[in-house]
């Protein structure tokens, strides 16, 4: 059993029926993301149960990797375990509806990677399963939204500090599939749907976006490109972002058409008359995971970026310009609920997720769900998938698209 290592309040929240370490997780799911997660949730302080792989040996490589008591050999068997009370689907998207939709049903917590689903016929299913199980949680992991100083951006701009909102721009950039030998299931239309690169990754922008500013989008044009329309694929599955050893390099490939998108381009029309502009790309060397926006408007500017996450810039036209760094003691309320060290001590990627997944369990822990959430939920997720299918319709028609 893992503590919470909140270094203010180290004491597990206890309210209503149970206490937080005492609420059981389980994980499907054995790539990156699981692993991610299961640091996370033993920060946070969970009881975490075991976790499904995609084979029986998968599952009992990744319980043994991760330390995690039990290798379920099938989904039925995970959804039956009256220990587990909250779910962690983090599996290819085709498998989200199916999976999220068999925890809900056996009475299961379930937060859920992004995107939520395939396409919006099946996020549409989930809201509604959601909807008819008031009292389970289901939550989307938008870590970004987590980093404290975009809570404090978020602050800045509903309090009126930044004035009337002039345009929002901002990209999202990796490089990991910079090659034709750069291959993963994400590559392929049937596992993660038509878009790949403004959905898996330009989705935590859009949410980010609307989370700080609250504009909904009104109408976009999209573009996009495809750079490798062949990628070569290792005669194996490769893990997402694991990395190519000298033997790995020399492994036997295939030729695997691909259609989705490596980089797009978007420009936004949001309600009330603001501007917004973002590309994504996973084809960008140098750049690993940068998520980045610029907000501009009456009275100031907000500039942010993850690989400089510690840091929001503030520029003003009539003085001078201001760099806040991430201290508790400069930071408002509601930037100070997610962070948990003093200045100077780095807070990052891995701390969003614990700072999201604390969110997601205080709320179950409290027990009250007529409550708003206070996490990101399945409705923000299928709103984003709405937006994706928008952009593949403004694409093939070559316009705007009303959302």
């Amino acid at each position: 059993m893992y503590a919470t290592d909140n270094v203010y309040a180290i004491d597990s929240v206890e309210s209503g029926m149970m206490k937080i370490q005492d609420i059981g997780v389980a994980l499907i799911g054995a790539g990156f993301m699981s692993a991610v997660h299961t640091e996370a949730l033993r920060r946070v302080g969970v009881n975490l149960i075991g976790i499904l792989g995609s084979t029986p040996e998968k599952s009992r490589v990744a319980a043994n990797r991760l330390s995690l008591p039990v290798a379920y050999e099938t989904l039925e068997q995970l959804c039956n375990d009256q220990r587990v009370h909250a779910v962690h689907v983090n599996t290819p998207n085709r498998w989200h509806l199916p999976q999220a939709s068999a925890a809900l049903n056996a009475g299961k917590h379930v937060m859920n990677e992004k995107p939520l689903a395939m396409d919006a016929h099946e996020s549409a299913q989930l809201v509604a399963l959601a909807t008819a199980n008031p009292h389970l949680a289901t939550g989307v992991n938008y870590n970004n939204r987590y980093y404290a100083l975009c809570r404090e951006a978020r602050e800045h701009v509903r309090t009126g500090k930044v004035g009337r909102l002039f345009h929002v721009t901002g990209s999202v950039a990796q490089d990991w599939l910079l090659y034709d030998t750069d291959y993963n299931w994400r590559t392929l239309t049937a596992e993660q749907g038509e878009l790949r690169a403004l959905a898996d990754i330009g989705s935590h922008w859009l949410d980010l976006v609307h989370f700080i500013t609250g504009l909904e989008v009104e109408s976009l044009c999209a573009d996009f490109t495809t750079v490798h329309p062949v990628r070569k694929r290792p005669l194996g599955e490769v893990e997402t972002f694991s990395g190519k050893s000298s033997d790995e390099k020399l492994t036997e490939t295939e030729d695997i058409p691909i259609t989705t998108d490596d980089y797009g381009c978007v420009l936004i029309r949001f309600a009330g008359g603001s501007r917004g502009v973002v590309w994504v790309s996973q084809v960008s060397p140098g750049r690993k995971y940068r998520v980045g926006f610029e907000i501009a408007g009456q009275n100031k500017t907000l500039n942010w970026n993850s690989e400089e996450c510690e840091r929001l810039w503030i520029g003003r036209r009539d003085g001078p310009n201001e760099l806040l760094l991430r201290d508790p003691s400069l930071l408002s309320e509601f930037a100070l609920g997610s962070t948990d060290y003093p200045g100077g001590h780095s807070e990052g990627y891995p701390d969003s997720f614990k700072m999201c997944f604390r969110s997601f369990y205080e709320y179950i822990a409290a027990n009250d769900f007529t409550v708003p959430p206070t996490y990101p939920t399945f409705v923000d997720g299928h709103r984003d998938i709405l937006l994706c299918e928008a952009m593949v319709k403004s694409y093939q028609t070559g316009g705007w698209v009303s959302i």
